[in-house]
């Protein structure tokens, strides 16, 4: 594997798994009320245009990188809607002036 596929390989794996974080926190919690649908949508949609490029041209860290992020928000989506009922309270299930650090990490 040459230089610039690997550096493409880790390039795409550091910006993918950016989403990861807030899928987890999404599903531990089952709390969505502040994330806008809109980000991921629009996100998706670009990154289908990526990665049909990436085909068109066979670049495989381009491929991989965007298939992986297209399914993360795409499982971000998906809970937006599916735990949307569960949202219940306008502080999201916090108390004012309480806060959990760790709830961040």
């Amino acid at each position: 594997m040459n230089g610039e596929i690997m550096l493409g390989l880790v390039a795409g794996a550091v910006t993918s798994i950016a989403v990861v974080p807030q899928v987890a926190r999404a599903y531990r919690t089952k709390r969505v009320r502040d994330i806008s649908v809109w980000q991921p949508v629009i996100l998706v949609a670009g990154m289908i245009l990526w990665l049909t490029y990436g085909v068109m041209i066979g670049d495989i860290p381009l491929i991989a990188a965007n298939i992986f992020s297209i399914a993360c928000n795409g499982i971000l989506i998906g809970m937006k809607f599916c735990y949307r009922g569960g949202d219940n309270g306008a502080d999201g299930g916090y108390s004012l002036g309480q806060t959990n650090q760790t709830e961040d990490l």
